[in-house]
């Protein structure tokens, strides 16, 4: 088969503007895998995409998708090793994902956890890769500090607000319903506010006792930029990963940034280094990977808010951008208990 189903944008714009089609399946190169997809799921990141506001790196797939589960199929000349024909793998990808085939980098797959399904692993790569990266390579995040993480109900946020308990320290979030702060505070969250009914600064002060939180995940940013500086303790690490409240700030935050010390950071994970993303893959496959098997003091575990076929595509987009997600909305492109579609 030289062509394969994938996720087609006809032209920027909005949600109605995707369909699934056919494309070139794609050969992987060196060092390279061929997945046979059986899931993938939806970012944030794939809307502004689909706009025209966030176009791939250069060299990667155009088509949407930042992650994907399923099987090895083949391997491209120079691999190591590592991966064989059959193995069940997850993908952190630059693009691709949204297909029935995507070439991945071999040093960009993980190891599914025994007893997961494909479904549940598509939630993993993108956003459990994006917090771990968020609070330990960019945050430094250390036992017994606390951490505000914006945007507690999505993919990210139910991400990070486990792990930073993994990690021993203390999540406190924020989210827009009574739903996604009570699934924060299943999930180990010391506490949960909605941003929607009030500020939330000060009731993030008066639960760390005045002292302030150590580090904020901010996918938000200008909007939510005067709370941030209010209630970040000295010296602490704020860390923009995304703009969701916009980028232009009117107002004098620079004084306020040297006034506490404030260490701003900003990043991203999708156009890094492939040296640095096998770097994140390795240190996750380490440290977290083995949590995700039951049986430990602390089980991770991925957050889905709904699946839907990949003919779906244009309503998974649609609900992203209402907000109406907990958790990831994952694509299913293959049964699982069948190999052909």
């Amino acid at each position: 088969m030289s062509d394969m189903q994938a996720v087609v944008l006809q032209q920027p714009g909005g949600p109605d503007n995707l369909s699934v089609g056919r494309v070139p399946k794609p050969r992987p190169q060196a060092g390279e895998v061929l997945l046979k997809v059986y899931a993938t799921a939806v970012n944030r990141a794939d809307t502004l995409q689909r706009k025209g506001l966030y176009p791939p790196p250069k060299g990667a797939s155009d088509i949407l998708g930042l992650e994907a589960a399923g099987k090895v199929d083949d391997l491209g000349p120079d691999c190591r090793g590592r991966w064989k024909h059959g193995d069940r793998v997850m993908a952190l990808l630059p693009g691709g994902g949204n297909a029935e085939f995507v070439t991945v980098d071999e040093d960009h797959l993980m190891a599914i956890p025994a007893g997961m399904s494909y479904q549940e692993a598509a939630a993993i790569p993108e956003v459990w890769l994006t917090a771990y990266q968020l609070l330990h390579f960019v945050g430094g995040l250390q036992e017994g500090e606390t951490v505000l993480i914006h945007a507690g109900g999505s993919g990210v946020g139910t991400a990070a607000t486990q792990l930073s308990r993994l990690a021993g320290a203390r999540p406190i979030i924020t989210a827009g319903t009574p739903e996604k702060l009570q699934r924060a505070t299943d999930l180990g969250a010391v506490a949960a506010f909605n941003y929607k009914e009030g500020e939330f600064a000060q009731k993030v002060l008066d639960e760390t006792n005045g002292k302030g939180v150590d580090v904020i995940l901010d996918c938000v940013g200008a909007s939510f930029w005067q709370q941030n500086v209010r209630c970040l303790a000295l010296e602490g690490r704020w860390v923009l990963y995304g703009l969701l409240g916009g980028g232009s700030i009117d107002g004098d935050i620079l004084s306020q940034v040297l006034r506490k010390r404030i260490n701003l950071l900003g990043t991203t994970l999708r156009a890094r280094s492939k040296q640095y993303k096998a770097s994140l893959v390795k240190s996750f496959s380490e440290r977290a990977l083995p949590h995700f098997t039951s049986g430990g003091p602390i089980h991770l575990r991925p957050i889905i808010d709904r699946v839907v076929p990949l003919q779906d595509i244009s309503k998974a987009h649609s609900c992203m951008e209402d907000n109406k997600n907990t958790g990831k909305i994952v694509l299913s492109v293959r049964d699982e208990d069948r190999d052909e579609l």
